[in-house]
């Protein structure tokens, strides 16, 4: 029986965005000759979950997982309750692991490193993505794209969960991306992502936090890779209460789009004929 995803052929809604237009970074795409990838009608799908005490809302996300994808990883942050308990019941065959320090940008790079699919989907444990549209962005994928990153504001998208405070903090910062690295990003912090696996060198850079959203998009925009947005729906988190606070979070991510931004003019500068 095969382990590979059976996906749509096209997407309504989904949205190409126009390509750095400034000088890439070092690490450019003529510098990985491996990216003349063969697209694959049906590629291997490594689902990267990160968990902490997410054992009340396992039950309403795993069960929704497709069961064709070819590996399904749970990357725990050393719960207090039966998270991975709860995680081998209901998905025998899911590999889960330890974070090997905190934080959700350390559950995820632990995670990429794990996987060995042709692509990796990044998604939430707490209810808030749903698995179901995990077709659409390898779709997406498979149409051309590099990095495909979910949108809350594309038409199909949506979210009962994004306060008017966090809504106008995350469009905030999304505008000063766009001027900043001259992109079209609608949505720039929300964590249901997809990407080839190899390009996983370029779009990840070590992380702790909830930041990571914020590296991942930058960092694949530097690159100067085909990036596609498609509509996606954010749920309220099912239980618990979730570790994001607006303050000090956007306050990391600001600091996260400056540090890229100063690192880009230094790599533009490095590479100028003197």
């Amino acid at each position: 029986m095969s382990n590979r995803i059976p996906l749509r052929e096209n997407i309504a809604g989904e949205r190409t965005l126009a390509a750095v237009t400034e000088p890439p970074m070092r690490e450019s795409r003529a510098a990985f000759p491996r990216w003349t990838r063969r697209r694959l009608h049906s590629p291997r799908v490594s689902v990267v979950i990160p968990t902490h005490n997410e054992a009340e809302n396992l039950p309403h996300v795993l069960p929704r997982v497709p069961s064709e994808v070819h590996e399904l990883i749970i990357v725990d942050g050393h719960s207090q309750d039966d998270t991975p308990a709860v995680a081998r019941r209901l998905r025998p065959r899911a590999r889960i692991i330890m974070q090997d320090r905190r934080g959700k940008g350390n559950a995820l790079a632990c995670g990429f490193r794990a996987a060995t699919g042709d692509v990796i989907v990044a998604l939430d444990a707490d209810g808030s993505t749903d698995p179901v549209e995990i077709p659409r962005f390898v779709a997406a994928l498979q149409d051309g794209a590099d990095y495909v990153k979910g949108s809350r504001y594309l038409e199909g998208g949506g979210s009962t969960d994004l306060s008017g405070v966090r809504s106008l903090g995350n469009r905030s910062l999304g505008l000063l991306v766009n001027v900043l690295f001259r992109t079209q990003y609608t949505d720039l912090c929300y964590g249901y992502n997809a990407f080839w696996t190899d390009c996983i060198d370029i779009v990840y850079r070590e992380c702790d936090g909830f930041e990571v959203e914020t590296v991942l998009n930058v960092r694949a925009a530097r690159a100067g890779l085909s990036i596609s947005e498609v509509p996606s729906f954010e749920h309220e988190r099912i239980h618990g209460t979730s570790n994001l606070r607006p303050v000090r979070d956007g306050s990391r991510v600001l600091r996260t789009i400056l540090r890229e931004r100063m690192d880009r003019t230094a790599a533009g500068l490095a590479a100028s004929p003197s």
